[in-house]
């Protein structure tokens, strides 16, 4: 008999968690550790973050899924991995500790929200807020509601969204957030009364931390940024990149750009993702010794199979991880935002003063769930006396930006983004690293179909109801 630990209730985690005990006999025990007792269906967060979708609808209890499914769930936080003695300590919220046995690992843990990387940054210091997880996304709800209520009475005000530190990720999530607060101005008859501005760490608008997006159109080839700057025109809304935010005060940010120009910019709400680093997981060894040095990178991130150390021309496809398997530790995988990617595929920049400026890879949503299915697999390979089979790096898996402009099914929109793959692949295809059959750029309500319907699908799959895996991750 083998145990399988998991650890984290994410995309990755869950997506992990319900094919191991799908393709695993009964006699294999698969086990799950998440700190929160629900599952939060992260990318609907911008629509509670604006008001326009109850909490609730987001998340589920992940206690009922689990006994459903014959699978052990641990409601505590990761603290060690004891990758020699095979154990994870964990503690829960009342301070208990317990050490959980395994043979197998995933490491799904999702990010550690670095808001101490930007001096004053994040709801806790009541300037800014994200909407990175369902607590947040309620503060930022309700702060900007009450804006909503100052321009109900002929104020006008300033809101700020985008990234809020020169190596921050997830700038389709800042971008969704931006465009759904425009329509929801629009539709309460408010919008002239905000100034709505983007600012983030892309090296051109568009860039969304994956190196810009190409599409043939027409006979002729749309680039993101001219896709970009074309719904920013129409919707009035100003926009700055090639900027890290260095510090923010209550009602004003700091901000240094690629020439190493500083500058402040005022603004009465703002929304502004952290960067993202690896949660605060030691790894020790027999002799109780930190490794995680060893066994991560700077960052906090699992090394896997990754082509590790190389400048950022110099990275290849195959450099890209593909079976996120521990190089160190063979029955150890990281899944989603937790393993270590190479490098950046958005071009990186260094300011005069030393300031890093590179939009960082994105690893959330349809990723996750793919990378938490093939380490599910491997484990799957393993404990049947395989090497590990399934290999799907992020040089060879779809993506897609569903980028919301308003909720309705009726007469919202979308700006939808697809591309294949996610990290572009140059030696495969040399003119954009993209496969332009499939790489495709639309606005229209379509796309609004699409995202609702995401939603609907994806809280239907997580939760492992009939026929679960027949919905593509």
């Amino acid at each position: 008999m083998s145990h399988v630990v998991v650890i984290g209730a994410g995309f990755s985690g869950q997506t992990a968690a319900l094919y191991l005990r799908k393709k695993l006999g009964k006699e294999h025990d698969v086990t799950v550790i998440n700190p929160w007792p629900r599952f939060t269906y992260i990318p609907s967060l911008v629509w509670v973050g604006i008001g326009q979708m109850a909490p609730e609808k987001t998340m589920f209890e992940l206690a009922p899924v689990f006994k459903k499914h014959n699978i052990h769930f641990v409601q505590a936080f990761a603290k060690e991995i004891h990758p020699d003695d095979q154990f994870v300590l964990v503690e829960t919220k009342d301070g208990q500790q317990q050490k959980i046995r395994y043979d197998y690992l995933i490491n799904a843990t999702g990010p550690h929200l670095n808001f101490e990387g930007t001096e004053g940054l994040g709801p806790d210091h009541d300037t800014s807020h994200s909407i990175c997880n369902i607590h947040h996304a309620k503060m930022a709800r309700d702060a900007y509601l009450e804006q909503v209520k100052r321009m109900e009475k002929g104020e006008k005000v300033k809101l700020l969204i985008g990234t809020g530190h020169g190596q921050a990720t997830c700038q389709g999530a800042a971008l969704e957030y931006i465009t759904n607060m425009h329509n929801d101005l629009v539709k309460r008859g408010l919008r002239d009364k905000a100034t709505i501005m983007w600012m983030s760490n892309e090296p051109h608008l568009g860039d969304l931390g994956v190196g810009g997006v190409h599409a043939s159109k027409h006979g002729y080839i749309m680039k993101s940024e001219s896709f970009m700057k074309s719904l920013f025109s129409e919707q009035n809304i100003y926009y700055q990149v090639q900027t890290a935010v260095t510090k923010v005060e209550k009602g004003k940010v700091y901000w240094e750009n690629y020439q190493g120009e500083f500058g402040e910019t005022e603004y009465d709400f703002a929304m502004l993702i952290p960067q993202f680093k690896g949660t605060k997981i030691k790894y020790i060894d027999q002799d109780g010794n930190d490794i995680s040095a060893k066994l991560t990178n700077p960052a906090g991130f699992m090394l896997v199979d990754g082509g590790y150390g190389k400048k950022w021309e110099e990275l290849k496809a195959t450099d890209w991880p593909s079976t996120y398997q521990s190089p160190f530790y063979p029955n150890i995988f990281a899944a989603g935002i937790a393993f270590a990617p190479p490098g950046s595929v958005s071009k990186p920049h260094i300011t005069k003063n030393g300031t890093v400026i590179t939009a960082t890879v994105p690893r959330t949503g349809m990723a996750s769930g793919i990378i938490g299915k093939i380490a599910a697999l491997n484990i799957v390979d393993m404990i049947h006396g395989k090497q590990p089979s399934h290999h799907e790096s992020m040089t060879e898996m779809p993506g897609a930006c569903i980028a919301s402009i308003g909720k309705s099914t009726w007469n919202g929109s979308a700006a939808s983004i697809v591309m294949y793959p996610v990290t572009p692949d140059y030696e495969k295809y040399p003119d954009y690293g993209r496969d332009l059959k499939i790489t495709d750029m639309e606005i229209g309500l379509a796309g609004a179909w699409m995202k609702r319907s995401l939603h609907t699908m994806f809280m239907y799959k997580m939760k492992g109801n009939l026929g679960w895996s027949l919905i593509p991750e």
